[in-house]
């Protein structure tokens, strides 16, 4: 019924998804039964994780070996590490990354997520809502992954009853109503399955009649691709200034191009900008893909721009159309994930980087912290390693910055430690 080759031809996008839930449920098999189901698995790696699976004495290959890569996952049998795993059906491109399960991880999983348009959050059916469900839902929550497939796995250990089901599904929904995890252009949906036996990731099978929405890659193959869920803003932060003074050809030695990634929004030749945090305003004259000329570029395309005026610009700084500017800002306050095994000191001094641009920082005022497995919010003077808290930081020099939930890109940034280069901190502006 729902083999690759029948699936639609339309959507050639990258789609980047995450794969959490708690400790067994299965994420690492789903990623393993995707790929083997997918024939992406290369003839070498199933030989040997067929071996592998034959030492242990199990009966069948055990797919959760191609995601758990280092030997202590594969020792002790849980996910440590993010791994990440690409694939592609034909129609689509993905990107896997298969997150930790326990709590201790959740740095882990907050740096997977950051990247993530798509979360599958499993659950076993076995156990219903967990606390780490409710942590890595509010995770999702606060990374800001739009679309959250819950996936039931495991249902062939209850038999495939639909009871059990629709029971995980009402509770699942009452809780993502408390934590507001529906919200515009932002959506649940819930597949009942079993990895372990592939129904309803590739294939439907014959055990669950009684379930008649889409299979687990047909949901993939239909999600919107990033930055198509609402209308973003032009976000162009300069990474290098191109001035070619020694070429021999005498057309490129009044060259100036501004390089770098578009981040959000798109640009045409002809468009009214402005470079932050200057405000001086000109036009687009030239929008240039290495010896390509373009008329327009969108997200996540590198170029080089081209302005028709002379305006003091380097890298940090921030171009964006005329009209649609952020304020530059000295102060921040954000959603910080601790990262470091050193504690958070509220007497040092941080860096932030954020797009291309940095400055130093002191922390101002830690106004709670999350448990992450309750999650009530408690007071705190520091913060140690996977702690997350809203926190505001008061800076040397202005950032053009976006809050997170309308731009995921200009809304982040990373916390440094300038006296070890060490990143020690990822924050979501508020």
């Amino acid at each position: 019924m729902s083999k690759i080759e029948n699936l639609p031809t339309h959507n050639d996008s990258l789609l980047r998804f995450m794969t959490c839930g708690s400790v067994d449920d299965g994420k690492s098999t789903l990623i393993g039964r995707l790929l083997f189901d997918t024939k992406t698995i290369l003839a070498d790696t199933l030989t040997q994780i067929t071996r592998t699976s034959e030492k242990r004495g199990l009966e069948a290959v055990d797919l959760s070996l191609l995601t758990d890569g280092l030997q202590a996952e594969r020792e002790q049998g849980i996910t440590i590490d993010v791994a990440y795993r690409y694939f592609s059906t034909g129609t689509r491109k993905y990107i896997i990354a298969d997150a930790p399960g326990h709590e201790q991880y959740t740095r882990n999983m907050v740096t997977a997520a950051s990247t993530a348009n798509l979360a599958i959050i499993l659950i076993d059916a076995r156990k219903g809502v967990l606390t780490q469900t409710r942590r890595h839902s509010f995770l999702a929550h606060l990374v800001g992954i739009p679309h959250i497939v819950v996936a039931v796995n495991k249902m062939d250990l209850v038999d495939y009853d639909q009871t059990i089901y629709d029971k995980i599904c009402s509770d699942y929904l009452k809780f993502a109503t408390e934590i507001g995890l529906q919200r515009d252009g932002h959506d649940i949906s819930f597949i009942p399955m079993s990895a372990l036996n592939g129904d309803m990731l590739v294939d439907r099978g014959d055990a669950m009649p009684w379930y008649t929405g889409e299979t687990m890659l047909e949901k993939l193959e239909a999600a919107p691709p990033a930055h198509s869920e609402r209308a973003e803003q032009f976000r162009f932060p300069v990474q290098f200034v191109c001035r070619p003074h020694a070429s021999d050809n005498p057309e490129l030695h009044d060259f100036r191009g501004f390089m770098g990634r578009i981040e959000s929004g798109d640009i045409a030749i002809g468009d009214s900008v402005s470079v932050l945090p200057s405000g001086l305003s000109s036009k687009v004259k030239a929008i240039q893909i290495g010896e390509e000329q373009l008329q327009s570029a969108t997200t996540e395309q590198s170029i080089t721009l081209l302005l028709e005026d002379e305006i003091d610009t380097s890298r940090g700084d921030m171009i964006v159309k005329t009209g649609q500017s952020p304020e530059p800002v000295k102060q921040i306050e954000a959603m910080l994930c601790w990262l470091s095994e050193t504690p958070l000191s509220t007497a040092r001094t941080y860096i932030v980087r954020h797009t291309t641009r940095e400055s130093k920082a002191k922390v101002g005022t830690i106004s709670y912290k999350v448990d992450v497995n309750t999650l009530d919010q408690l007071p705190a003077d520091g913060l140690a390693m996977n702690d997350i808290a809203r926190i505001s930081f008061k800076l040397a020099q202005p950032l053009m910055v976006d809050s997170y939930i309308t731009n995921r890109a200009t809304g982040a940034f990373i916390l440094i430690d300038e006296s070890t280069n060490n990143t020690v901190g990822a924050g979501m502006i508020v």
